[in-house]
């Protein structure tokens, strides 16, 4: 944590109501962003339960598994789902534009002109919190291998035939929410936590109703007070008004509600089951009746329990909507689109599902990728927000003062003279000065680099000379410099990410780290795993 972060908890403890820790809103949000709030059962983390989603907050669409532990249920659920979220993933396939690039021909070397389709658009997925997407990720790769009945070795098991397809798609988004910066698949927690502070643990800011609480606390209640009630408060029944955001369920739910409502489900199935086999026509119609309210039943209690997260997650985005997006988030938001535009791509070319583990050069550029865009993420949203640059100047990474002079210097030591101007400012900040050290200006009108050249503590001021960004003559280009009384940022750290080494292709692996592909038999697909 921060010390602005924690100051900023601090603050808030103090004010009883969240406390921002940006100006803008650092993460895109989609217009019609896809809503979905899983529930999985107790003690078995694999098993759906529930879900409820949809892109219009006054329509929520319900699924539900009557018995999670029955493997039949479990699949026609993932078939509904299938059927319901993959026609949103899919609609932004299909309108594209046309992007120019270029790409080196592989036997003569030269570079070629080339059109890559680029889609407009692509789905967002917004879930209460982090639980929820590794939910997601332990669906996915639970059913991307399955096989149908439309493989030629179906097994004894065969999925619905989209429900692979859905195991794909949620693979490839829970991946991309490792992406710092990435906005296809975020958690509601995780993105108010970026944007604001609360006086209490990150734990506890799991809880979406708690976190929620301290935007908007009660007339007469605090913060702490407005949490504390959402987590505990419980109706004349026993249960919690506002229930955990998912996926887990309340025990007190499983024990008083949910267990009894399965359990006569299943008795209502099994007395249909007997009048199947008695031939007992009006036993079976009572028992068909039976078994529709038994489901009616549960999805009356799960949606009592999915109805307050849905509403806190549409109220969540409102209060981001309310923020003015950062200067570099459309940036971001292109590069989802490619990752959205190639899985399209590698379905449409009948590429096989994602593996189980990925190998060597997979992993090192899945790695590498990651702590790149880290480090992109973390400039752009100091560039684009004066709170996270305020992160960097109390940790002596950047410096902002006010221009007290600047002296005209030139470097003689070539050909012809350069310029290298000195430029003195006053500063409040303590930054890592050492003498010769490069620091490069923030919002110039070019890329600009200098170098410290002299430090008086006593006094406040740092001297700057100036190395670049000053055009191609003997004297600077107009506007080049700042002028005395113009303020001024400087950062320690480069405002361009630079691109790591390449890694070698998969072919060319080294034994040490997996070998090359067909060195070691790669696992099939399990056509007989017992899910019950």
């Amino acid at each position: 944590m921060s010390l602005l972060t924690t100051l900023a908890r601090l603050e808030a403890v103090r004010s009883g109501r969240a406390e921002p820790l940006a100006t803008v809103r650092h993460r895109h949000l989609s217009d019609r962003p896809m809503v979905l709030v899983p529930l999985t059962a107790a003690g078995e983390s694999g098993a759906p339960l529930a879900v409820m989603l949809g892109t219009d907050r006054d329509a929520p669409r319900l699924h539900l598994v009557p018995q999670p532990l029955n493997r039949t249920l479990r699949f026609d659920f993932l078939a509904e789902l299938a059927a319901d979220l993959l026609p949103y993933l899919e609609s932004f396939a299909e309108d594209v534009e046309q992007i120019e690039g270029s790409e080196k021909d592989p036997e003569t070397g030269e570079k070629t002109q080339v059109f890559r389709e680029l889609c407009a658009d692509a789905p967002q997925l917004v879930v209460p919190n982090g639980a929820g997407v590794h939910h997601l990720a332990l669906i996915g790769r639970s059913t991307r291998f399955r096989r149908t009945a439309e493989d030629e070795e179906p097994g004894p098991y065969p999925a619905p035939v989209r429900v692979p397809l859905l195991g794909r798609w949620l693979t490839h988004l829970t991946d991309r929410a490792q992406v710092p910066g990435s906005s296809l698949l975020l958690p509601m927690t995780g993105l108010l936590a970026r944007h604001w502070a609360t006086g209490q643990s990150h734990l506890e800011d799991q809880h979406l109703a708690a976190r929620l609480a301290w935007h908007r606390p009660p007339d007469g209640l605090t913060g702490a007070q407005a949490a504390e009630l959402a987590e505990s408060a419980r109706d004349d029944r026993g249960q919690l008004l506002h229930p955990p955001a998912g996926p887990a369920t309340d025990p007190r739910f499983d024990e008083f509600v949910l267990a009894p409502a399965i359990t006569r489900y299943d008795s209502a199935v099994g007395a249909l089951q007997h009048s199947a086999e008695q031939r007992d026509e009006a036993a079976a119609a009572r028992a068909r009746a039976a078994v529709r309210a038994a489901v009616t039943a549960l999805e009356e209690a799960l949606a009592s329990v999915l109805l307050p997260t849905w509403r806190d997650v549409w109220q969540g985005l409102d209060l981001l909507r309310a923020l003015p997006p950062a200067g570099h988030l459309a940036e971001r938001w292109t590069g989802d689109r490619w990752s959205y535009t190639g899985h399209r791509d590698r379905l449409a070319a009948g590429e096989p599902p994602q593996p189980r583990q990925d190998d060597a050069v997979t992993a090192a550029r899945k790695l590498a990728q990651r702590e790149r865009e880290q480090a992109r993420l973390d400039v752009q949203e100091a560039l684009d927000d004066p709170l996270a640059m305020a992160e960097h100047r109390l940790s002596g990474e950047a410096f902002s003062g006010v221009v007290t002079e600047v002296v005209p210097d030139w470097d003689t030591t070539g050909r012809s003279p350069k310029p290298r101007p000195l430029v003195t400012l006053r500063t409040a900040d303590r930054p890592h000065a050492d003498l010769g050290r490069e620091v490069h200006r923030v919002h110039g009108p070019s890329p600009q680099k200098a170098e410290i050249v002299a430090v008086d503590t006593a006094g406040g001021t740092l001297t700057l000379r100036v190395l670049s960004g000053m055009g191609r003559r003997k004297e600077p280009e107009p506007g080049s410099l700042p002028e005395p009384g113009e303020p001024v940022t400087f950062t320690l750290f480069e405002l361009t990410v630079r691109q790591s080494a390449p890694l070698p292709e998969p072919d060319d692996t080294p034994w040490t780290h997996g070998g090359p592909p067909g060195a070691a038999p790669v696992p099939a697909p399990s056509v007989s795993e017992e899910w019950e």
